[in-house]
C-alpha cells in the first residue's frame, strides 16, 4: 500500500490535527493512519519502515559513487539524504554530514524527525557545519575515513559561494576522484530551478538542477529526485 505522502509529512499533519482539535497526538496519528488505509499508526509505521525509498536506493550504491539528491525546498531532500546516511550506518558503515545550510542542532533535529535518535549512531555519525566547507576541506576531514563511508554535502550550489574556493566543476571533479580513490559514497544535496513546473512533470530530473555556475552533471553516477510523494531514481552518467 502506497502512502499519500512521506511519513514525516503525515506526522506533521497529525500534529496539526492534534492542535486544531485538541486531541492527544496518538489519537491524531491513528486518525491519519486510518485515512491511509491502516487500522493504527503503529501498523502504518511498521509498513513504512519495511520499504522506504532510502533502503531501496542504498543497496544500489557502490564505493566511489557520486550521488545527487534534488528537490525544491520543503520536499524532503535533506531528510532523504539523512535516511541514506542512516542506511549506511545500519549496514555498519560510517556517515558524515557537511552542511553550509544548517547548524549541528538542525541536522540532529532532522534525524529525530525521521525517527532516529542521534545517540543510536554516536560512534558512526559526524556532523560538520563549518563555514570553510569546500572540496579541499572535505578531502582533508575525510582522509582517514574507511571504505564505504557515506559523505553528505549540503548543498551543491553553495560549495563555491566563497570567492577563494575553486569553481564548482573543479570541486566536484576533485571529490569524484577522492571518492573513487578512497571507496567512499558522496551524496550531494541539490537545489532545483524555480522554473520546474510539477504540473508539467510530477518529478524534476537532471535538466531541472539549478546551476548558477557551469557543471557537467555526467560527473554524477546516480540521482534521486523528489516532489511531494514522488521519488525518482536514475543513472546520471
Amino acid at each position: 500500500m502506497r502512502l499519500s505522502a512521506p511519513v514525516y509529512h503525515l506526522k506533521r499533519k497529525a500534529k496539526r490535527l492534534s492542535r486544531e482539535e485538541g486531541i492527544p497526538l496518538h489519537d491524531a496519528l491513528d486518525r491519519i493512519a486510518t485515512t491511509e488505509g491502516f487500522s493504527a499508526w503503529s501498523m502504518l509505521a511498521a509498513r513504512a519502515a519495511a520499504i522506504t525509498p532510502a533502503n531501496r536506493l542504498f543497496p544500489q550504491f557502490r564505493p566511489g559513487d557520486l550521488v545527487l539528491v534534488g528537490a525544491r525546498p520543503g520536499q524532503g531532500k535533506t531528510l532523504m539524504s539523512l535516511e541514506l546516511a542512516v542506511e549506511a550506518m545500519r549496514s555498519g558503515h560510517r556517515a558524515a554530514f557537511f552542511s553550509l545550510e544548517y547548524t549541528e542542532k538542525d541536522v540532529l533535529d532532522r534525524l529525530r524527525a525521521i525517527g532516529v535518535e542521534p545517540a543510536q549512531f554516536d560512534e558512526l555519525f559526524a556532523v560538520d557545519c563549518s563555514d570553510a566547507i569546500s572540496a579541499d576541506y572535505v578531502v582533508k576531514e575525510m582522509a582517514a575515513a574507511p571504505r564505504g563511508t557515506v559523505v553528505v554535502i549540503d548543498y551543491l550550489q553553495l560549495l563555491d559561494q566563497r570567492r577563494e574556493n575553486p569553481d564548482l566543476s573543479v570541486q566536484v571533479r576533485a571529490l569524484k576522484s577522492f571518492a573513487r580513490d578512497k571507496g567512499l559514497v558522496v551524496v550531494f544535496i541539490a537545489q532545483i530551478d524555480r522554473s520546474y513546473d510539477p504540473a508539467v512533470k510530477p518529478c524534476p530530473d537532471l535538466a531541472d538542477v539549478r546551476l548558477p555556475n557551469p557543471l557537467d552533471l555526467k560527473l554524477f553516477d546516480k540521482a534521486c529526485f523528489l516532489n511531494k510523494s514522488e521519488v525518482r531514481f536514475q543513472a546520471a552518467s
